[in-house]
């Protein structure tokens, strides 16, 4: 779907902001009362989370 090993996605600070963004988005719709968006968001970034910190391999710079 996405390339999550892009080197773009090299900084760290950017792979928590991504999986933030996404998380916190999925709690807001939540307590909005929105379950479906908000299972959609949660699980974006539990995936996100998974691809970032456990199997991340950013491939070299071309």
């Amino acid at each position: 779907m996405f390339d999550l090993d892009d080197p773009w996605f090299r900084p760290l600070w950017l792979r928590i902001a991504v999986v933030g963004v996404c998380i916190g988005w999925g709690i807001f719709e939540a307590l909005g009362g929105n379950s479906g968006w908000a299972m959609l968001f949660l699980a974006a970034g539990g995936y996100a989370a998974w691809r970032f910190f456990v199997t991340f391999n950013p491939g070299e710079d071309e």
